[in-house]
């Protein structure tokens, strides 16, 4: 494996560290299928919103770009599940870079 992407994450803060660790272990599992796609050195840059915060029925809007070389991957989901949304969000650029 080639040098280590560079990873930003944007809006994470408020986040529980127990959550947050699950996250990187999901986010951690994705950049293994994204290395082996990469032509490049890539970057990762996650940003998170939140919208509707109503207690117990907040949504998370996950905005995902890779940056593989001078080519850009980008989704945006959204979910009630953080984890979910993550998720979804990086697997939808695998499979556009694959």
């Amino acid at each position: 494996m080639g040098p280590e992407p560079n990873i930003q994450l944007a809006g994470f803060k408020g986040i529980e560290s127990s959550a947050m660790s699950i996250l990187n272990r999901n986010i951690r599992n994705h950049l293994r299928r994204i290395a082996e796609l990469s032509k490049n050195n890539y970057s990762i840059h996650l940003t998170l919103k939140r919208v509707h915060e109503r207690e117990k029925s907040e949504k998370y809007e996950i905005h995902a770009k890779v940056t593989d070389g001078g080519k850009v991957y980008a989704s945006k989901v959204t979910d009630r599940n953080l984890l979910a949304a993550v998720d979804r969000a990086l697997e939808k650029i695998t499979n556009e870079m694959d």
